[in-house]
């Protein structure tokens, strides 16, 4: 009987902080320039940079620790068996999502921009009517997420599939091994930059799955290097060991980033030496970034906690459930008339509340909404 792998805290720690940035993410996206669900009258040009820069490498953050996930589960399970669990825990959620949840967001866009009266009920019956956003309210907004990962697990089942084969683990073994390399943790941000630079002007991220070249490649990629260096001790140890060198660098290209290409946000229309060099340091940045969270949750944060273990269940609901209630909330508050940095903090803070609660009191009691939820 094979034995069992130890638990690897520090890759539930990435995984819960990844997500936990969403909801902080999400709660000052209102009060920026980007157009979204609702929006504050006021914008600020400051927050709008600090939710650029969140966004440019906590989503490939996201999906690096996806393929660790994958990686991980496929060491104990049988193909067969890690898509059926995948589908219990991935798809399900998203219809469940899709058809009594989210339509609560579409609502109060709509009636902040005047298209429908009050009255949810009536605006919800449009869902079983399988009317599609913008025209309905049938949308998988924020769980697009889900649906790229979906589609990810699907369409890498070969390669999934050969990594059952003795012959590949064996060469997976070396590869592993020589991830301990500073030159090969270097080399891997080639990849990333030669994304950015050849898609990332053509197909800007939309998340509708089709035509969305640039973030499919991008967060496919992202994946597919989390699932082939999961079980790699030696990027681990050499990721906390250059932990404060890659920090370093991710700062430096940050401010280079912030200061010379997102003052003011960037308007690039041709692939001119300008965006040259600002796809080497966006790229070196993004990757600086994940080396940097990794080594630091690998040398501090490899150790179990009643706190690790709880907000290791919730992780999920809360992702689930968190942009509906942001936008239900922020909807009030932006009527509000205050300085907009508060309402960006209470926006925040009432929503976190409101999450911990509706999974505490509610999710996490009953199977049926563990099930619908994609708990264990």
């Amino acid at each position: 009987m094979q034995a069992l792998q130890p638990r690897l805290y520090y890759i539930d720690w990435i995984r819960i902080i990844a997500f936990s940035l969403l909801i902080l993410l999400h709660g000052m996206v209102p009060f920026t320039i980007i157009p979204w669900e609702i929006n504050n009258t006021d914008r600020s040009e400051g927050l709008t940079r600090i939710v650029f820069w969140l966004h440019q490498w906590r989503l490939p953050l996201l999906f690096f620790v996806s393929g660790l996930g994958i990686t991980l589960s496929l060491k104990s399970r049988t193909l067969a068996s890690f898509y059926g669990e995948r589908f219990r825990r991935l798809f399900i959620p998203l219809l469940f999502a899709m058809f009594f949840f989210i339509p609560i967001q579409p609502y109060f866009e709509f009636l902040q921009k005047g298209k429908i009266s009050p009255g949810y009920w009536q605006f919800y019956q449009q869902v079983w009517e399988l009317k599609i956003y913008p025209k309905g309210p049938l949308t998988w907004s924020h769980m697009w997420f889900i649906v790229y990962l979906i589609s990810f697990i699907l369409v890498l089942f070969p390669f999934f599939l050969l990594g059952k084969q003795k012959w590949f683990m064996e060469k997976r073994k070396k590869l592993e091994q020589s991830l301990g390399s500073p030159l090969m943790l270097s080399l891997a941000v080639i990849p990333i930059i030669g994304i950015i630079y050849s898609l990332s002007l053509e197909y800007p991220e939309n998340g509708s799955l089709t035509e969305d070249w640039f973030a499919f490649t991008m967060f496919i990629t992202m994946l597919v290097y989390g699932y082939l260096v999961g079980a790699s001790q030696a990027f681990w140890n050499q990721t906390a060991h250059v932990r404060w060198i890659t920090g370093g660098i991710a700062l430096i290209s940050g401010l280079i980033l912030f200061f010379v290409y997102w003052t003011p946000m960037p308007a690039f229309t041709a692939k001119d030496n300008r965006f040259i060099m600002y796809s080497v340091l966006n790229g070196i940045h993004i990757w600086s970034m994940i080396l940097f969270w990794c080594g630091m949750a690998k040398h501090y944060l490899d150790k179990p906690s009643p706190v690790l273990r709880y907000l290791n269940e919730a992780v999920y609901p809360y992702f689930i459930i968190h942009q509906t209630i942001i936008v239900a909330i922020g909807y009030y508050i932006v009527q509000w008339q205050m300085p907009l940095m508060i309402k960006c903090i209470l926006l925040i803070g009432l929503s976190v509340l409101m999450i911990m609660a509706t999974y505490h009191l509610l999710i996490r009691k009953t199977k049926l909404t563990r099930f619908l939820f994609g708990m264990k």
